[in-house]
């Protein structure tokens, strides 16, 4: 199955100039998830895994399908404000303004192994706050995980040195 035919193109969202890619008809077809989810799985190998962590909003979807396929604990990094205990915070910069994550201080522990995953790989920045977080957690990132990355925007330079696999590259 191609899951490349289940991701739209949003011209101009959420500003003018930029192209984002949907991944909700992807989610809309059961059997389109599953593959995704296979394929994320296979990306990973033989791999053990004690977390996986996923950012806000749209790697929750497949971050949480994962944990569970890995029997791993899930942890999400939200937006501030949004984490009901203590919290550690990064703000990074993206192709369209700045942002801020937090990750409760507690979800990882020293030496855990953690696969981070997020819905895209665009400029990087989101993905590297979120690999600083965790390894100020004291967790060791064996990987990162994307539906897709989009090449052009070179994000991957912004995490350089670390085991990055994507499903799709535009």
């Amino acid at each position: 199955m191609s899951i490349e035919r289940f991701i739209r193109n949003v011209d101009g969202f959420p500003k003018k100039g930029i192209q984002f890619k949907d991944i909700t008809p992807l989610l809309a077809n059961a059997q389109a998830t599953e593959e995704c989810l296979q394929r994320m799985i296979d990306l990973l190998g033989d791999e053990k895994v004690d977390k996986v962590v996923a950012i806000e909003a749209r790697g929750f979807f497949f971050g949480i399908l994962l944990a569970q396929r890995l029997n791993a604990g899930f942890v999400p990094i939200r937006k501030p404000g949004k984490l009901p205990f203590k919290t550690l915070k990064e703000t990074y910069n993206l192709e369209y303004g700045t942002d801020t994550l937090e990750i409760h201080q507690d979800a990882i522990k020293e030496g855990e192994i953690v696969l981070l995953h997020d819905d895209v790989l665009a400029t990087g920045g989101t993905a590297r706050a979120a690999c600083n977080l965790v390894e100020r957690l004291g967790g060791k990132i064996i990987q990162f995980n994307f539906i897709l990355e989009i090449e052009s925007l070179k994000g991957i330079q912004k995490i350089e040195g670390y085991p990055v696999r994507s499903l799709l590259k535009f």
